[in-house]
């Protein structure tokens, strides 16, 4: 009995001392496996970028041939391009990107395209398109076409490494092809940066260039001539007014060349510490200080005379403007902008204020502003509920013509629908054509009517936003939002009517997936401290805007001016139309103006060719699309101080009787519109 219980304390201890060795042999083989990783991901200087790029050239040709398939919407990146196709109007095209989640970066090069009609997106696959990037440039043709791409920056996962782009790519918007363009002499390579489109040429201006060690901004200007292929980068003079070098600037195209605005870059400032040394000497230690920028440059673009020969380069001359009126404040970074018909439409921006050395604290904002290019201003823009309509202020007992005079507009069609409905159960009259058209009809030139979820107030605040305008309508993809150290891509897309401002529309919104920094870190978002009474709701059932999401608007003048430039505007400025001019009334929708003061364009148009040699003489179809373009011109340039006068009408209770004119009901109104 004694031995047995010997023999089975020794087998336990063995049985012991092998579990013990197994599992430090686990151990070891899992800290090798750990450290061998952890070598894999450095960001060490033997990392060779060159080999991880050309590892995803070679998987991009497997692809024969561009391939276009319905997609999910584009995964959450920052720094990418949103771009409106200039070939088809319901195409929004999204290109690039990364994405940081707090450990590692990811960088994208696959192409979106974004169907407004059908509310679908597609994910094109090419043999022969860009390499990963964010931070590039691209831009529409403008007489050119297509959609023009330079530069960018990739990075090693942990961002120890940097590589910057200098090649030059065009995308064909109808048939999704990229063609690498091959050029001598160009823009050496760079990240953001920003390029606009001036008649036949690719303006190209700023950026900057990082080394690891260091951030060199850019301030050089380079044009690409698309019709003789080939960069130029205009000389120009030591002594002349110049912008400082810059990044994340917004650069907007006019008919003499093109606008720049704001911008952010690091300077460097000499800083004196209060220790002093043992000499009683202060020490002085040099810094980069950020610098936001809120100057306004133009750049005057030049062509080259017709006899010239073809290989002459441009010439260009930058303006300083003076500051814009109501300039957004604080100064803000980030602001991004986008280009619609005379005007800039800016979103977003932060506002840093550096405590110390060791954190920076941050204001972000979700403010929407119009700039007017031509009066260098800018205009707030809030959110307009929708107006009551008139016929809804009508009593319900209508007496007197006025009601019966409805009432048989109302059966008359009521009577027209069901003669509509007959026919075309019964396939009778033209209802068969249009049976026909409808089965025959393109599915991807249809216009579907797509409800979207609509909030009242503006999107969350955010930085670095990518913005598009087509089709008369803002849409705001992605963005950018820091809270201690921790960094969110929003991962959504807002559209939003620049005409009617009436409410934000969702066209899609996924939640923010979980930060992998560190386990200190807050995981959770903070989006209640813009103001927690937001799930609080008014009496019609809506969500209240709240105090950081509501726009500040300046109070605008009763009456539009009588010209259209402001008394700042420098003598260099494009010059404003004369003070003859037609303009909107309020209430006045675009074919209403154009229908009230064609004859007044036509005018202008016919007396401004009198004084161009060699003119030829316009058809009556051209002659009026011209004078359409000046109309819808000038109706877009008054649009804020038309919704200004809008507002302050319809709290006076103007609006009722405008709305019933417009109807054509003003004859029934007696001498309503003499009062």
């Amino acid at each position: 009995m004694v031995k047995d219980t010997k023999k089975k304390k020794a087998d336990k201890k063995a049985r012991v001392a092998t579990k013990q060795e197994k599992k430090a042999t686990q151990k070891e083989k899992k800290q090798s496996k750990k450290g061998k990783d952890e070598n894999d991901d450095s960001d060490a200087e033997d990392v060779d970028l060159d080999a991880i790029l050309a590892a995803y050239q070679k998987q991009q040709e497997q692809f024969l041939k561009v391939t276009e398939i319905p997609s999910e919407p584009p995964t959450p990146r920052s720094s990418a391009t949103l771009v409106a196709s200039p070939s088809n109007s319901n195409e929004l095209l999204l290109f690039g990107g990364e994405y940081y989640n707090g450990s590692l970066a990811v960088f994208f090069n696959d192409l979106y395209i974004y169907k407004l009609n059908l509310g679908e997106w597609r994910r094109v696959n090419s043999p022969n398109s860009p390499l990963p990037r964010s931070g590039h440039a691209m831009c529409q043709g403008g007489n050119a076409g297509g959609i023009y791409l330079f530069g960018g920056e990739f990075s090693s996962p942990k961002q120890g490494t940097f590589y910057h782009y200098n090649d030059f790519w065009r995308l064909e918007p109808s048939t999704r092809e990229w063609t690498k363009i091959e050029s001598k002499h160009g823009p050496p390579a760079r990240s953001g940066h920003r390029m606009t489109y001036y008649k036949n040429y690719i303006v190209l201006f700023g950026g900057f260039q990082d080394t690891s060690q260091q951030t060199k901004y850019l301030q050089d200007v380079w044009l690409y001539d698309t019709q003789n292929f080939t960069w130029h980068c205009p000389a120009i003079p030591p002594a002349a007014q110049k912008p400082d070098a810059r990044s994340s600037f917004s650069i907007l195209p006019h008919e003499s060349g093109a606008v720049l605005y704001g911008g952010y870059s690091r300077v460097k400032a000499a800083t004196t510490t209060a220790k002093a040394t043992k000499g009683g000497r202060a020490v002085s230690k040099i810094t980069l200080k950020p610098v936001v920028h809120q100057d306004t440059w133009f750049l005057r673009i030049t062509k080259p005379a017709p006899e010239a020969p073809s290989s002459t380069p441009p010439t260009a001359r930058w303006e300083r403007r003076k500051r814009p009126v109501n300039t957004p404040n604080p100064a803000r970074a980030g602001a991004t902008m986008a280009y619609h018909k005379g005007r800039g439409i800016c979103f977003g921006g932060v506002h840093d204020v550096e405590q110390s050395e060791e954190g920076i604290d941050s204001e972000f904002f979700n403010q929407l502003f119009a700039y007017n290019i031509d009066r260098n201003r800018f205009f707030p823009l809030a959110l307009r509920r929708p107006r009551t309509s008139a016929k809804k202020m009508v009593p319900v007992a209508e007496r007197g013509k006025r009601g019966r005079g409805k009432a048989d507009e109302e059966e008359l069609l009521r009577n027209l629908s069901l003669i509509e409905n007959k026919n075309a159960n019964g396939l009778d009259g033209d209802s068969s054509e249009t049976l026909d058209a409808t089965v025959n009809e393109d599915p991807e030139e249809r216009v579907e009517k797509i409800e979207r979820p609509v909030i009242w107030e503006m999107p969350h605040p955010r930085f670095n936003a990518q913005l598009a305008v087509q089709d008369d309508t803002l849409y705001i993809f992605g963005g950018t939002f820091e809270k201690g150290d921790r960094e969110f891509t929003f991962d959504e897309m807002w559209a939003i009517d620049l005409g009617k401002l009436d409410g934000v529309k969702e066209v899609f919104k996924r939640e923010l997936e979980d930060w992998q920094g560190s386990e200190d870190e807050d995981s959770e978002e903070d989006d209640d401290d813009e103001g927690e009474d937001s799930e609080e709701e008014n009496e019609d059932g809506t969500e209240p805007s709240t105090p950081a999401t509501s726009v500040a608007t300046e109070e605008l003048p009763t009456a539009l001016p009588d010209t259209q430039v402001e008394p700042e505007t420098v003598e260099s400025e494009p010059a404003a139309a004369p003070n003859q001019l037609p303009h909107p009334r309020p209430f006045e929708s675009l074919r209403d103006f154009f229908a009230r003061t064609t004859n007044d364009w036509q005018d202008v148009i016919i007396e401004a060719r009198k004084y161009e040699q060699g003119a030829a003489e316009l058809s009556v179809k051209e002659l009026r699309k011209r004078a359409f373009d000046r109309a819808e011109l000038q109706w877009w340039d008054d649009r804020e101080e038309i919704q200004a006068l809008e507002d302050e009408q319809e709290a006076a209770g103007i609006s009722e009787v405008v709305s019933l004119d417009q109807r054509g009901g003003g004859d029934n109104v007696g001498g309503g519109r003499r009062r």
